[in-house]
C-alpha cells in the first residue's frame, strides 16, 4: 500500500473505528437522525410520502456525514492538536481529508444500511436510477465535506464548531424540501427553497425512481447545479481553508 494509503486508513481508524469499537452509543444519532424524519414524514402523510422520505433520508445521513466532519476536525485540531502534527508530517491536507472523510461514511453505514433496505422494498429502483441515486448523494457528500474542512480550519471551539454544524444542517437539510415534495410549498417560497443545492439533489432522486416527472431542461439544471455547488464548494475549501495557519 502506498503512504497515502495508510495515511487514509489511520483517519479512518482515528475518527470511525475506535469510535465504533468501544463507543457504540454515539451511533445512536448516526441512525435517529435521518430515520425519525421519516417515520414522522411517513405517518403524518399516512405513507403517501414514504419514497420521498426515504430518499430524503439517504440525502440527511450523507450531508450530515460531512457536517459532522467539522465538529470531529475542531475537536482533534483544537483539543489534541493533530493537524499540527500532521501539517508537520508527510501527510497531505487531501488524504488527512480523505480518511477522516471515510471514516464519516463508515460511522453512517448502520443509517445507510437500513435506508438501502427500505428503498429496496419500497421503491425498487432500477440500476441506472440507483447509479443516478448515487451519483446525487456523492455529489452531496463531496459538497458537504468540503464545507465541513473549511470550517473546521476557523472554528476556535468544539461548542462554536457544533453551533454552526448544526444551523447548517438543518438551513440545507431539514428546512428545504428533501423529505417531501416541492409543491407543498407555496409558491412565493418555492423559490426560496431552490437557494439549497439539496433542494435539485431531492427532485433528482424523486424523479429518478418516478414520483415525481422532471423535464430534460429542468433535469439538466438540477444537475448542474449540484455539480456547480461541489466545484464551488471545493474551490473555496483548497483557497480558503487555514491548513497551516494553525
Amino acid at each position: 500500500m502506498r503512504p497515502s494509503g495508510w495515511q487514509i486508513l489511520a483517519g479512518v481508524m482515528v475518527n470511525a473505528i475506535y469510535a465504533m469499537k468501544n463507543l457504540p452509543i454515539i451511533m445512536v444519532n448516526t441512525v435517529l437522525a435521518p430515520l425519525s424524519l421519516l417515520i414522522v414524514i411517513t405517518f403524518a402523510s399516512r405513507g403517501v410520502l414514504i419514497g420521498e422520505a426515504i430518499e430524503g433520508g439517504f440525502i440527511l445521513s450523507m450531508f450530515q456525514a460531512g457536517m459532522s466532519l467539522q465538529r470531529d476536525l475542531t475537536h482533534y485540531k483544537n483539543d489534541f492538536k493533530l493537524q499540527d502534527l500532521v501539517v508537520s508530517s508527510p501527510t497531505s491536507a487531501g488524504a488527512y481529508v480523505a480518511g477522516m472523510a471515510l471514516g464519516e461514511l463508515i460511522y453512517s453505514l448502520p443509517a445507510l444500511v437500513v435506508l438501502v433496505i427500505l428503498a429496496a422494498v419500497y421503491l425498487h429502483p432500477s440500476a441506472i436510477a440507483a447509479l443516478q441515486l448515487l451519483g446525487v448523494l456523492l455529489l452531496m457528500f463531496l459538497a458537504s465535506v468540503t464545507l465541513g474542512f473549511t470550517l473546521s480550519t476557523f472554528a476556535s471551539d468544539i461548542i462554536q464548531s457544533w453551533a454552526f454544524s448544526n444551523l447548517i444542517s438543518t438551513l440545507f437539510s431539514t428546512l428545504p424540501p428533501v423529505y417531501y415534495p416541492i409543491t407543498y410549498i407555496p409558491l412565493p417560497y418555492q423559490y426560496l427553497a431552490y437557494l439549497s443545492p439539496t433542494t435539485y439533489a431531492a427532485e433528482i432522486a424523486q424523479s429518478t425512481t418516478g414520483i415525481i416527472s422532471l423535464s430534460t431542461s429542468t433535469a439538466v439544471i438540477a444537475w448542474s447545479v449540484l455539480v456547480a455547488a461541489s466545484f464551488v464548494f471545493l474551490l473555496i475549501s483548497m483557497k480558503k481553508a487555514r491548513w497551516r495557519e494553525v
